[in-house]
């Protein structure tokens, strides 16, 4: 793969040469991930990080390693580090602690094969690397993602009176639309109210109540309704790109009330910017949907790709069903250890070669077609959608 060790994603995968070929050295545009760790994590904190849905610790009964993603990560990153693959977990485990953050990072970051990180550091950025460091580390530059909850969190912790919050907002917005590293910024209603809700856009002295209780709280946890639509409106208005957490998640969130279909209020009033719904497991059927219905909506199904390890294949499949090609987007969301960032690509990599190369061997599309349909996804909507 470009920049790192080449591991050979096709392994017992008969894939046409000319799509394997291009598939192992295209250089990817990650468009939605985090940092990677830059402090020691135990087994147990490691193991917690593979563990998407919950927060507490894992039973002593069993191991994340005994998960799709686990035996992902005993596949493909064992070799990476200099073991054999499917290596067992003890002997993973005290291969990996031998090795700092640091160079854990760099070690393998580069086998991902990411041109180019889109950042969204919005989320327990006291524990991952900003942006910059992970392109010191990678050796790939970096954009960052402006996450609109926090941004109204923030004004407020600062002591930005209610009255004021409206045009503050606005203000940081502005500075987001002239800044070259921030290309875009994100949503996560999912998390904080669900999507059924009134998505109209309220007026000022509405928004001034709103962020006056919130501000009155012990908690500056965002989770009025008024307040999410308003900033993102507001985002809209200035022409900045808007990711929006769909489906799959912690337990944080009513996962029935993530649904894209309940977006349809906001599609359809909203600023047309572009809307990149992201993660969408299990709704990639519904943001496909979406993505043909609306010029301006986007999608993705990275997280699930890397959590549904081998069978992340149909995940890839289905989401070609319906959504025109120009409408999707390659990302892993790997957040922490950097075994995520390496197996988001991998396994996408190796999904399109197996899902393209069927469609090449049954005569529903050449090589050239595969490779340009990779190159969309992959890189070139990338390009268009935040104007890389």
């Amino acid at each position: 793969m470009p920049g790192g060790e080449v591991l050979d994603v096709f392994d017992r995968v008969d894939v046409p040469d000319g799509l394997a070929d291009h598939l192992r050295t295209v250089a990817l545009i990650d468009h939605h991930v985090h940092g990677v760790f830059d402090q020691p994590v135990d087994r147990a904190g490691f193991e917690q990080s593979i563990n998407e849905g919950s927060n507490d610790p894992i039973p002593d009964f069993m191991t994340q390693f005994d998960s799709p993603l686990g035996l992902s990560i005993r596949r493909w990153c064992a070799p990476l580090l200099g073991l054999e693959a499917f290596a067992d977990a003890d002997t993973y485990w005290k291969r990996r602690a031998e090795l700092s953050p640091a160079e854990l990072a760099e070690l393998l970051l580069p086998a991902a094969g990411i041109e180019r990180w889109v950042v969204d550091t919005g989320f327990k950025g006291d524990l991952i690397t900003t942006p910059q460091r992970l392109t010191e580390l990678s050796g790939r530059p970096s954009s960052s993602i402006l996450r609109l909850e926090r941004l109204a969190e923030e004004l407020l912790e600062d002591g930005t009176a209610a009255q004021d919050f409206p045009a503050a907002f606005r203000a940081r917005l502005a500075a987001a639309v002239d800044d070259p590293d921030t290309v875009g910024t994100k949503t996560i209603a999912a998390y904080r109210t669900g999507f059924d809700i009134d998505w109209s856009r309220p007026p000022d002295e509405l928004v001034v109540q709103h962020a006056r209780e919130l501000a009155a709280r012990g908690s500056l946890r965002l989770d009025s309704p008024v307040l999410i639509a308003f900033g993102v409106h507001e985002a809209a208005e200035r022409g900045l790109p808007i990711q929006v957490h769909v489906g799959f998640g912690d337990r944080d969130l009513d996962l029935h009330r993530t649904d894209p279909l309940l977006l349809l209020p906001l599609l359809r009033t909203m600023a047309p910017v572009p809307v990149l719904l992201l993660h969408c497991y299990p709704f990639h059927r519904q943001a496909g949907y979406l993505a043909q219905a609306f010029d301006h909506v986007n999608f993705d199904v990275g997280l699930g790709i890397n959590y549904l390890g081998v069978r992340s294949t149909g995940l890839v499949a289905e989401a070609m069903e319906t959504a025109p090609f120009a409408k999707q987007l390659f990302s892993s969301d790997a957040f922490g250890p950097p075994e995520l960032h390496v197996l988001g690509s991998v396994l996408w990599r190796r999904a399109m070669g197996i899902e393209l190369g069927g469609w090449i061997r049954h005569g529903d599309c050449t090589v050239a077609d595969a490779i340009r349909i990779v190159d969309l996804i992959g890189v070139h909507n990338a390009t268009r959608v935040y104007g890389l």
